[in-house]
């Protein structure tokens, strides 16, 4: 069009994944553009009609769709053909790091037809790959945002890692055990990546997921990712046998096998008003681009090898909600150490010369790290992606017919051992949290958070006097405890600071006076505190007061300083006295009330006599 001529048509923008989740879920988020602006381009449409869809302004397909279509001989003929080159404007390519990125893709003629068009690719997770590589196609980043920018910026949300080990994390079979099925490995140590592939121990998943029933709120949101399908059929059964919550989907599998029942599943949990199922299982097919909000709870019960699919898991966790301060990772597999590698929150490493960017000469084989290749993974690899093994995300194998891919692995019955009785009794936990560190986007242990609190303290407060001082008010010391979440110690963090120093039924105030002044080995809990000055408390006020002030206590003890919050007052004259109308009665002016609420605090808060 001539410079500064009029536009003869509405723009017309392309929406290109290659997953019918991700489509679905763009075309969704639309839904506020008129129904005749938004088209989503199905085949079965496309076969009935005899041709592709033109009347619109955005539209949203997968690859797979374009590359399917037969011409008049019925011969295989892409559908993308149908439309000019030139017949959009502007084509967005989700996870633009898979299919359309790769060399050997015959996904790439699509993008390559549509050259008129400005092409936008999206990923959270690009990579540097010889026949993979985002860079090649795209060029360097118009705009990169990374993960710690954006949780320090309050777009995403923080994140604690709960580290867990047994005392069953390997095995060696033993001759008490019984062997129901297979041939075990006398001698052989089977270790996490064996699990659920060629060995599977019952106990050994059920002591897993009572771990994970014991740690979560069981009534958040939660996924979990599974070995493989019929590991996350087991997982699912097994949660609903403990679960406390009486529906019977309260736990659902969504894999490729689950077909439509899954995905009827995931928009269910997607949907924030809902909350059955409350905890999905998976092995592959939620590890990306799934859009669900409220996910509280993520646990990893498979190891995760790539880079990508890691951040991309943990990436399941960072949408807002409303009430949602952070999520939580439960690792099992030891995929904490990826927040160790120079890649995690930053540009992707070559995974052939490990370095940034690429310093590779010539296209050496993925495989047997020869060029020209001298192996046959021609003939093994999976012909969705081209990868050996197999990095599709939706579904099995289609080389080998497994999920995960095992076109390396052969193929033998699952070993199936059964503890000898009384062992599974035996197995031991231990569950180490490690906390969102702002300053480097990375996970702190609880020594290393204890420290830098320790030293950040002195920023916020001086001494004991001052601490005090400023907690006996509901108003500085709201100001005192958005400070610490300034500084990266929420809620969530000083929750988890209270149990590392086993102070989870103390007062924050105590909990920051022993990490700051250490005055004793035990931390004073808030019972002790009332207890101790409640005779001093309730002696400035009159009978009826004390009653309020009685009830008032009780709920500190049973909840917290969260209590002691000036906006929970209405909410406390509703339990205690059910209106208004009726404190006034017991109580006098409200404003009265809310003296005696604010004032009996500075007694809570004095100090404890030696």
């Amino acid at each position: 069009m001539a410079e500064g001529a009029e536009p003869t048509r509405r723009p017309r923008v392309l929406f290109l994944t290659d997953r019918n989740i991700l489509a679905d879920q763009a075309f969704n988020a639309f839904s506020a553009f008129p129904d005749d602006a938004l088209v989503r381009i199905d085949p079965e449409v496309i076969r009935k009609k005899g041709r592709v869809p033109k009347n619109g302004s955005i539209f949203f397909t997968i690859f797979q769709t374009f590359m399917t279509g037969r011409d008049a001989e019925d011969n295989p003929q892409p559908s993308f053909g149908e439309y000019p080159p030139d017949f959009f404007d502007l084509i967005v390519i989700d996870e633009c790091h898979r299919g359309g990125a790769t060399d050997e893709s015959t996904w790439r003629g699509i993008l390559e037809y549509f050259a008129p068009a400005v092409q936008v690719g999206l990923t959270a997770t690009p990579r540097r790959r010889i026949n993979a590589n985002t860079y090649d196609y795209f060029g360097d980043p118009v705009y990169t945002y990374s993960l710690k920018e954006g949780i320090n910026d309050g777009f995403l949300t923080p994140f604690r890692v709960k580290q867990i080990q047994t005392t069953l994390d390997d095995y060696v079979y033993t001759p008490d055990d019984e062997v129901i099925e297979g041939e075990i490995v006398e001698g052989k140590r089977y270790v996490e990546a064996d699990f659920n592939k060629i060995i599977k121990i019952k106990a050994r998943e059920q002591k897993r997921v009572e771990i994970v029933m014991r740690e979560i709120d069981q009534s958040h949101k939660t996924l979990v990712f599974c070995a493989t399908q019929l590991h996350a059929l087991a997982v699912r059964d097994l949660i609903n046998q403990i679960k406390t919550h009486p529906s019977a989907d309260y736990c659902a599998r969504v894999t490729a096998d689950e077909g439509e029942i899954g995905n009827a599943h995931l928009r269910t949990f997607q949907d924030n008003e809902k909350t059955i199922p409350t905890i999905l299982t998976t092995s592959q097919k939620l590890s990306t681009g799934v859009d669900a909000l409220n996910i509280r709870n993520i646990v990893l019960m498979r190891p995760i090898q790539s880079m990508i699919e890691f951040k991309q898991i943990i990436g399941r966790g960072t949408r807002l909600f409303d009430g949602k301060e952070y999520f939580t990772v439960y690792d099992f597999v030891e995929a904490y150490k990826h927040f160790s590698d120079p890649e995690w929150d930053g540009d992707p490493i070559c995974e052939t010369c490990k370095t940034d960017p690429c310093q590779c000469e010539k296209s050496l084989c993925d495989t047997c790290k020869t060029d020209p290749c001298q192996c046959e993974k021609t003939k093994k690899e999976c012909p969705k992606c081209q990868h050996c093994p197999c990095e599709c995300e939706t579904a099995t194998c289609a080389a080998c017919g497994s999920d995960p891919c095992q076109c390396d692995e052969p193929h033998t019955t699952m070993v199936t051992v059964k503890l000898a009785d009384g062992k599974e009794l035996t197995i031991k936990d231990m569950v180490d949290t490690s906390f969102w560190d702002a300053d480097t986007g990375r996970p702190l242990s609880s020594t290393e958070f204890l420290e830098q609190l320790y030293g950040d303290l002195p920023t916020l407060f001086q001494n004991e006097t001052e601490l005090r001082a400023l907690w006996s008010m509901p108003s500085t010391r709201r100001k005192l405890l958005d400070g610490l979440q300034e500084k990266g110690y929420g809620t969530a963090q000083l929750v988890e600071l209270a149990r590392f120093v086993e102070a989870e039924k103390s007062d924050l105030y105590d909990v920051l006076m022993h990490v700051a002044y250490t005055q004793s080995e035990r931390v004073m809990s808030r019972e002790e505190r009332v207890s101790t000055h409640q005779h001093r408390i309730l002696s400035f006020y009159t009978e009826k007061e004390q009653e309020f002030l009685q009830f008032i206590l009780d709920q500190y003890v049973k909840s917290g300083v969260g209590e002691l919050d000036e906006s929970k007052l209405p909410k406390l004259i509703a339990l205690k006295y059910d209106t208004i109308h009726d404190a006034r009665d017991q109580l006098g002016d409200i404003s009265r009330v809310r003296e005696v609420f604010i004032g009996f605090q500075k007694h809570l808060c004095e100090a404890t006599a030696a």
